[in-house]
């Protein structure tokens, strides 16, 4: 569980990230959270966005990818959520303890 310095940290690191995921009118799908869990892999750290026509709110669709990847929700705001999920293979994030 991120503490909420390490949370702090994780959105500074986020403002300077594209949106990679847009969450459309199919909402949250297998091919998105495969999608997710392949960048999480990679990045570590994630910006995605629930579009209007998406039937899950940003909160729920960040939930929902979360709870599929075993990643934690950073932050939502407005339509656009942060993931992450500390790599095993491509650990490029240390985290302040």
């Amino acid at each position: 569980m991120l503490n909420s310095r390490q949370r702090a940290q994780l959105r500074g690191m986020a403002n300077g990230i594209e949106t990679i995921f847009q969450i459309g009118k199919a909402g949250v799908t297998e091919n998105t959270v495969k999608q997710a869990d392949t960048a999480l892999e990679a990045r570590e750290i994630i910006k995605l966005r629930a579009l209007e026509s998406s039937p899950d709110s940003p909160a729920d669709a960040a939930r929902k990818i979360a709870e599929a990847t075993g990643a934690q929700v950073v932050q939502v705001i407005g339509t656009r959520f942060i993931l992450y999920r500390e790599s095993k293979n491509n650990k490029q994030i240390k985290l302040v303890r």
